[in-house]
Formats: C-alpha cells, structure tokens, sequence
C-alpha cells in the first residue's frame, strides 16, 4: 500500500510503499499523536522512515494490495 505523509513546513510530501495493512498504520500513527513522539513506517525494501509526530500534516494512505501493472510477478 501506498502512504503519502505530509510534513508541516515542508513542500515535498514523503511517499512510502509498505506491506502493513492500513489499521495498522492507522493504529501506529494514533499512538505516535498520542505520545508525542515518532511515526515509523518500514517500506518493502526495509528501510524505515521516521516523521516526529507533532510535524506530520496529514497522512493519505493508498488502495490495499493495488494490482500491479506490467511483467512482474503474477
């Protein structure tokens, strides 16, 4: 799934692939709101991105297990 995160102050939003469902992103960003403290998403390659929770201006999430165009995998 695609996640598209909005940082305040800055123009370029931050895009990431994942394989974790949108609950439990959704679960992860309430608990980083909540806290305070860091919002960490890990991409499919296994790098991680992490946005202080107080600079995030809007999370858009992507359509679930979106079908893939072109000759990969099936």
């Amino acid at each position: 799934m695609e996640i598209k995160i909005g940082v305040q102050h800055i123009n370029r939003e931050v895009v990431i692939e994942t394989e974790e469902s949108a609950k439990a992103v959704e679960k992860s960003l309430s608990e980083a709101i909540s806290d305070g403290g860091l919002f960490t998403l890990s991409d499919n390659k296994g790098r991680k991105v992490v946005v202080p929770a107080a600079a995030i201006g809007y999370v858009e999430f992507g359509v679930e297990n979106a079908r893939r165009v072109g000759f990969g995998s099936i």
